[in-house]
């Protein structure tokens, strides 16, 4: 949905629409003129209005330079009758008529400065729009008055030297005609409609062709380009594609750009006034179809900003930009999100821009012995930043690390931080896939979130949708029927991208991973990603679309797919070379036989591609109530034939809708128990973690999943922003839910037998009752479990099938005991009711490890970095984690000399454990650094 209106960069005055007519055209402001609409046209490759009921016109006047600057009339998704247009059933076109002076209430002042009117088409909703080609908006000029040039049709032209630039004009009304060449008058035509002239063009010119008329002047400009001779050199070794800082002279930087099939490229940018200067003409290297040059005379720590333009007239960012500056969207990215962020070069040029900096000081990362938790103890927390705090920032997130430490996860997953399209979105649109979108905030932001991160002993993940890329993409406008534009298709020369998805799930513009381009690409990207920001892991989105086999078909995209699981086999192996212990996770939610192939590769290795495991219908069958569709037994690894736990399972994800609001809307009911009470949807959320988090395996939580979300993903349109709830840490009973899941999260991480293989699950009766049973009789403290609760929605007996006779003890019930007499007596209980049982107590740290300590004992030095003493003798000392894991237990030689070592511990915060000689239990918080 548009919400702001801006306009494109023009050089040609005169266009003329097949789609859009205005009659009579020329116009003035006080003549009584019909808009009249194709809304059917295929003439635009941007018209997302289908066989709509209603059509609204939102439009403006204003300047040559900003056609909506002093007037604009609609009110964009609203049906109020502003800019209505109406059905004319003769020719199928809607219209509108309009007197402009009148419709847009200018004043005299105002009417004096109008010089274009800018127009764009909706539905009543808002929801879908009619632009012209490349999504911009359609402009006319105003005024009786008009230019028309004719020839040449592009607005630059590329000559040989000595050859003539033929030039063809018409006015309007009778003019006198000026032609300037660089400033300079060349040729003159008075008292004429028409000007024809073919001026011989010996260097790079820029013309005006000005027309006149009673004192009013018209204009248009245009280049003529000569074509320059390129200098043949190869790339000079070690470069790599984008930009190359020289580490021994920070004054220089040497930029390398892959663009086969192009003839010359200068560079354009602050350097240069984004002139055209052969002093700027890339050194080609034909070999590996690259061009390069070495920019020298560089002030360090200097923002310079830079485009390709290729072959006189296509201008792109660079692919391999790292920041990119945007005309449209870095006016709505504020300070306290990003200082300092550098002024797009308005007026300048048009499209993305790449920022160059040389001299930066590097990073210097304070966490720098960061172990990532094992794949199998894995608890992701997905987060997409827009919608997890108002500040929307990486800085926003850190701020929040204590609560998501206190909840226990040990990894962050953010939907994609790639450069995407605008500034408020999911990020499943790239367009650099290299740059950090600056909506977010800045690197040093980024890598400070990570660096404390890593402090706490969390790992970053961040989702990269590598399938596809945005029309933004600068491969992508180097190769498309758009001639440049965003829209269109990819031509069928394109070294990077299908004309034609080849697999059935289609979005935006889809990479052939089967070309070397491609692979360099990705590969390229990757390393930057790990290398730079020391990211622990890559969720790859939709890679059902790396095959070539499928165009069209589901049914093959679906199935396995050799050509895909070879190219994401190759990936994996380098991200590996990168990185040994690198998540890497697929979303592929597809056959199981081609999961089961990533899942073993190089396993033996101790390495294996982690999937996504989506369980959201058969979790929320079970919490509404309903026994139908509520068997989640494929959360079991053992159930795939799998030999380890390698599905990321989650309830949610950004995907899937909230349990909570299905809860509300549908849950089941009888008598007075209902689902769709919210204080006992909150209570089933409970339960579903319960026979979640202790599954093993890795696992993954949508935000605020743990306080029980209730916001439909559909409102205000599935990736629209949804609301900000943080007051929900108010509600007790949403708190309660919280710290039930961090117990149960506490338990997974603390415990061996949460990763034992010997487990059975009895899930998915129609009864609601259901059961799990783990056993690891090599465990060294608790060896068996057992689960029972009750998804129906009345009470119920349950038969727990205890493993043993004898004491057990209910985890989250502070250790409550039973005797089991019998392992097979039934047990009652209520609707939504669900008991953690174990052979022996669990110490978890919300219970036991806020620090209790009435004695006289002291702990020093604290912080401390390599050792801690105390101050009197003890029996027994023990560290725990944050999240109550036991990571070290002192010998009774080192308690007997009171001095403890912790050098090889991770900076962070641990609980110290004391037994006293008069057998009291002392804690005391210790924060290593």
């Amino acid at each position: 949905m548009m919400k702001k209106i801006t306009l494109l960069f023009l050089i040609i005055t005169s266009i003329g629409f097949g789609q859009v007519t205005i009659t009579p055209n020329p116009f003035d402001l006080t003549t009584s003129i019909t808009i009249s609409l194709d809304a059917n046209s295929t003439a635009t490759d941007c018209n997302g209005l289908t066989n709509p009921s209603k059509v609204y016109m939102h439009s403006g006047v204003g300047s040559d330079t900003n056609a909506f600057d002093i007037s604009v009339v609609g009110n964009w998704g609203s049906d109020d009758g502003v800019g209505e247009m109406t059905l004319n059933t003769s020719n199928n076109r809607w219209e509108i008529t309009i007197v402009p002076k009148t419709y847009y209430s200018l004043s005299d002042t105002q009417a004096n400065n109008v010089t274009k009117m800018g127009v764009v088409f909706r539905n009543a909703a808002g929801n879908q729009e009619m632009k012209d080609t490349g999504c911009n908006d359609f402009i006319f000029n105003v005024g009786s008055f008009q230019l028309t040039l004719n020839t040449p049709t592009n607005a630059t032209t590329i000559l040989n030297s000595g050859e003539n630039l033929a030039i063809d004009a018409a006015a309007s009304l009778t003019a006198n005609f000026t032609l300037k060449a660089n400033g300079t008058t060349i040729h003159q035509k008075n008292n004429a409609k028409t000007y024809s002239y073919a001026p011989t063009v010996t260097e790079n010119t820029t013309f005006i062709l000005e027309a006149s008329n009673n004192g009013e002047v018209k204009s248009t400009t245009f280049q003529a380009i000569v074509k320059p001779t390129v200098l043949e050199a190869a790339v000079p070794a070690g470069m790599k594609d984008g930009i190359n800082l020289n580490p021994s002279d920070n004054t220089k930087a040497t930029l390398v750009f892959y663009a086969p099939g192009k003839e010359f490229i200068h560079l354009i940018g602050s350097f240069n006034n984004w002139e055209i200067s052969d002093a700027y003409l890339l050194k080609k290297d034909t070999a590996k179809d690259r061009f390069w040059i070495e920019l020298s005379g560089l002030n360090p720590q200097t923002d310079y900003t830079y485009q390709y333009i290729i072959n006189a007239d296509l201008r792109v960012a660079d692919p391999y930009s790292t920041i990119i500056l945007d005309e449209y969207n870095d006016q709505y990215i504020n300070a306290t999100t990003y200082p300092n962020l550098p002024s797009y070069p308005t007026g300048k040029t048009s499209h993305a821009v790449t920022l160059l900096r040389t001299g930066d000081a590097p990073y210097v990362w304070q966490t720098t012995n960061f172990t990532k938790p094992a794949k199998t103890d894995l608890v992701i927390y997905e987060l997409l930043i827009r919608d997890f705090d108002e500040l929307h920032s990486y800085d926003a997130v850190k701020a929040r690390l204590d609560y998501l430490e206190e909840l226990g996860i040990n990894a962050i997953e953010f939907l994609p931080v790639m450069e995407f399209d605008g500034n408020e979105s999911w990020g499943y649109n790239p367009s650099f896939h290299m740059a950090l979108d600056k909506y977010y905030g800045n690197t040093t932001s980024f890598k400070q979130f990570i660096d404390e991160c890593h402090r706490r002993g969390i790992a970053v993940i961040i989702d990269v949708a590598f399938n596809h890329a945005s029309g933004q993409n600068p491969y992508y406008r180097m190769y498309n029927t758009d001639n440049g534009g965003y829209g269109g298709q990819a031509s069928s020369d394109s070294p990077f991208f299908n004309p034609v998805a080849r697999h059935s799930y289609s979005v935006f513009n889809d990479f052939n991973h089967s070309k070397q381009a491609v692979k360099d690409y990705v590969k390229r990207v990757s390393q930057y990603w790990i290398d730079e920001y020391k990211i622990d892991g890559f969720r790859w989105d939709l890679t059902k679309g790396f095959t070539q086999n499928c165009t069209g078909s589901e049914a093959c995209t679906n199935a396995y797919q050799q050509d895909r699981v070879t190219i994401l086999k190759e990936y994996a192996d380098d991200q590996w070379e990168i990185d040994p212990s690198f998540y890497i996770i697929f979303e592929h939610l597809g056959t199981n036989n081609e999961e089961t192939e990533w899942v073993n590769y190089r396993l033996d290795e101790g390495k294996g591609i982690m999937v996504w495991g989506n369980h959201n219908h058969q979790y929320n069958q079970a919490t509404m109530g309903f026994g139908s569709n509520s068997d989640f037994s494929w959360i079991s690894y053992k159930n795939r034939g799998w030999s380890v736990p390698a599905n990321v399972s989650y309830m949610e994800s950004h995907d899937e809708e909230r349990l909570m609001y299905k809860n509300l809307q549908n849950g089941n009911s009888i008598g007075s128990y209902s689902v769709k009470n919210l204080n006992t949807a909150l209570e089933r959320e409970a339960l579903a973690g319960a026979f979640y988090f202790t599954i093993p395996g890795p696992k993954m939580i949508w935000q605020f999943g743990e306080l029980g979300y209730d916001i439909s993903i559909e409102q205000n349109g599935r990736t629209g922003n949804k609301p900000i709830l943080w007051n929900y840490v108010d509600n007790v009973n949403r708190t309660n839910l919280k710290e039930t899941w961090s117990k149960l999260i506490q338990l997974k991480l603390k415990y061996e037998i949460f990763e034992t293989s010997d487990f059975t699950l009895n899930v998915g009766n129609a009864n609601g009752l259901n059961t799990i049973h783990l056993t690891d009789a090599s465990a060294t403290d608790i060896q068996n479990i057992v689960i029972i609760g009750n998804f129906g929605v009345t009470t119920q007996s349950i038969t727990p099938a205890f493993q043993q006779i004898g004491t057990w003890y209910n985890l989250l019930e502070d250790n409550a005991t039973i005797s089991v007499t019998n392992t097979n007596a039934a047990i009652s209980l209520a609707p939504g009711e669900f008991k953690v049982y174990a052979n022996k107590p669990a110490s978890l740290s919300t219970d036991d490890f806020t620090e209790q300590d009435n004695s006289t004992f002291k702990m020093y030095p604290n912080p401390a970095k390599t050792h801690f003493v105390l101050s009197e003798q003890t029996n027994e000392v023990t560290i725990f984690d944050i999240t109550g894991k036991q990571v070290k237990s002192f010998s009774k030689e080192a308690i007997n000399t009171n001095y403890f070592e912790i050098s090889a511990f991770n900076k962070g915060v641990y609980f110290i454990k004391i037994k006293d000689t008069k057998n009291q239990i002392i804690t005391k918080k210790l924060i290593v650094n």
